[in-house]
């Protein structure tokens, strides 16, 4: 496993970000479970108030991962989170999370949720911030092979300081 990228930052995401992001979605996401957003579904976001973009970006200017939050009042609500294959374990998700729950605190959120394939090894990364487990849809998810998969709810506080 590599460590973590020190070489990337994380910024606020814009329009023009939209084929780069465009790029690693199609990549990171696997399409047996139809979790990757259109173009036109990503686009409207910048339109709608509360929702944020945010890239990670290495010394190139390559986008390597992003995260969509949608933000209403003291909630804040993790939409998408993907980072590049090749990329990953490199501390690219984490960075991209931590940013994002700074933004939230900054902006006065006082919780923020998300939800999450039961299989996804991101559970472990959530569980580091502090999510606890809050709910469970059962057989959410149906994979184009006909597997179901649960969906996890998880939540955290934002009073406690990560």
């Amino acid at each position: 496993m590599a460590g973590p990228d020190t070489s990337s930052t994380v910024r606020r995401g814009y329009d023009a970000d939209m084929p780069a992001i465009m790029s690693v979605m199609e990549r990171a996401f696997d399409p047996r479970h139809g979790e990757a957003w259109t173009l036109a579904q990503c686009l409207a976001t910048l339109a709608l108030p509360g929702y944020r973009w945010l890239v990670s970006q290495g010394p190139g200017g390559a986008i390597a991962g992003f995260l969509l939050a949608r933000t209403v009042m003291s909630e804040s609500e993790m939409m998408l989170l993907a980072v590049l294959p090749r990329s990953r374990c490199q501390g690219i998700g984490r960075a991209l999370v931590r940013r994002w729950l700074d933004d939230a605190r900054d902006d006065g959120v006082e919780r923020v949720f998300l939800e999450v394939r039961a299989d996804n090894r991101a559970i472990g990364l959530y569980r580091d911030f502090g999510f606890i487990e809050t709910g469970r849809r059962p057989d959410y998810y149906l994979g184009t092979d006909g597997a179901r998969l649960d969906a996890i709810s998880m939540a955290f506080d934002l009073q406690v300081k990560v």
